[in-house]
């Protein structure tokens, strides 16, 4: 079995980490896979909105695979196989699965159906809405063993929650539950544990109704505009919205409702 499975169902892109005997640890074929995921999502129109999770019900991910993935990096372990190769002679996958110094122009949601710690917290920190489970956990354990979550930790997670309890999962390596995620604003939703799958898909399927351009131009806005002054932020507003309002599906939308039907949007 692959260590990542990609299918697109109803316009939505499923995601899914299968490494379920090593809590969906991320190893160089993981790694390489998740990477190329990402493009193939930015390049599919047909795709609107991405579900990420992991295999079983134990772990979204537990990070990199430490017996794998770390002595390949420091060269403690020479490449053995392709994904190995492919992975040292290319360093920006290991970025690019994280989206880091990568964007995916449509939005991505995190089904957390258990340990998300590590690489594993910080591919969920680079999504857009978040599902977790009553039994999840989320941590950066990467200070105890001497090495530091530079995956995007260092630069989300005090934008995402307040700086000091910020700092202190950096420099504890504490985990924290599926409560304490919700009482910061990490997650929009805990469920139980066979019901994070189905929220999952509820909003990407309210995201999938809607108009595909004006969905995308509203990512790249935020994000943009973020830290940015008001004024700065007002241009870019100006900049995204100006194709959403000359497109076909801003005039089928308004159409549509004025005739009391469901839209057809076709994304252009």
């Amino acid at each position: 079995m692959p260590a990542l499975l990609f299918e697109v169902r109803d316009h939505i892109a499923y995601l899914t980490v299968n490494r379920p005997q090593v809590h969906n640890a991320l190893n160089p074929e993981a790694i390489v896979q998740l990477a190329q995921a990402w493009e193939r999502v930015n390049q599919d129109d047909s795709i609107r909105v991405a579900i990420v999770t992991g295999a079983g019900e134990k772990a979204f991910s537990a990070g990199a695979d430490l017996a794998r993935m770390i002595p390949l990096l420091t060269g403690a372990r020479k490449p053995e196989d392709e994904w190995d190769h492919t992975l040292k002679a290319n360093r920006r996958f290991g970025d690019h699965a994280l989206l880091r110094h990568y964007d995916v122009d449509k939005p991505v949601i995190a089904a957390v159906n258990g340990f998300c710690i590590a690489g594993g917290f910080e591919l969920m920190q680079a999504t857009d809405l978040r599902v977790a489970a009553e039994h999840a956990r989320f941590g950066l354990q990467e200070v105890k063993w001497a090495i530091i979550p530079a995956s995007g930790s260092l630069v989300r997670l005090p934008r995402q929650m307040p700086y000091c309890k910020a700092m202190e999962i950096l420099l504890t390596g504490n985990l924290i539950d599926a409560q304490e995620a919700y009482r910061l604003g990490l997650v929009n939703y805990v469920v139980p544990g066979g019901q994070v799958m189905a929220k999952a898909e509820e909003l990407a399927a309210a995201i999938a109704a809607n108009g595909p351009i004006a969905v995308r131009a509203i990512k790249e806005g935020v994000r943009r505009a973020i830290g940015r002054t008001l004024a700065e932020g007002f241009k870019i507003e100006n900049e995204v919205a100006r194709p959403v309002m000359k497109s076909e599906d801003a005039r089928e939308g308004p159409r549509a409702f004025v005739e009391k039907r469901p839209p057809n949007y076709k994304g252009r």
